[in-house]
């Protein structure tokens, strides 16, 4: 009884990937995918089908796209510290609290995001042996060096 609830408000019980990236692309497009998420499969030759078949792979970016479906598109509100720490298809609405109006984004508000977001990312860097690696691509520096 106690998963009819959870299922009764978890927004994503029922959404396929396909589906829910079909919602999220017809209402802002690939470019603001790629944009907010930084997630490749958005930006080179971008396709429902090829990004459906990178997100069934791959976790971390189909965790990735459903916190943005839940949070940026459905406008939930924000997850409390402990729906937080779960998977978003695991995570439950409180009752009361109910969908708005998708976000409205724009290419000039990812830009600022993904600014205010290495600030902070060098901001917790600083004092580690890595803290002179402030790249955009954290997996950049990686590469360089797999390569020597």
């Amino acid at each position: 009884m106690n998963n009819e609830i959870n299922y009764k408000n978890n927004p994503l019980h029922g959404v396929g990937l396909e589906h829910l990236l079909l919602e999220i692309v017809d209402h802002y497009g690939f470019e603001i995918l790629f944009a907010y998420l930084n997630i490749n499969c958005f930006k080179t030759n971008p396709s429902i089908e090829s990004s459906v078949k990178f997100l069934k792979k791959t976790d971390w970016a189909r965790e990735k796209i459903e916190v943005f479906y839940l949070y940026e598109f459905k406008n939930l509100p924000r997850a409390s510290s402990e729906q937080f720490s779960l998977p978003p298809r695991d995570r439950i609405i409180p009752e009361g609290q109910s969908r708005g109006e998708p976000a409205q984004l724009s290419l000039e508000d990812a830009e600022r995001l993904r600014v205010k977001r290495e600030a902070k990312s060098a901001e917790r860097n600083q004092g580690t042996k890595h803290s002179s690696d402030k790249g955009t691509d954290p997996w950049a520096n990686w590469k360089n060096k797999s390569k020597h």
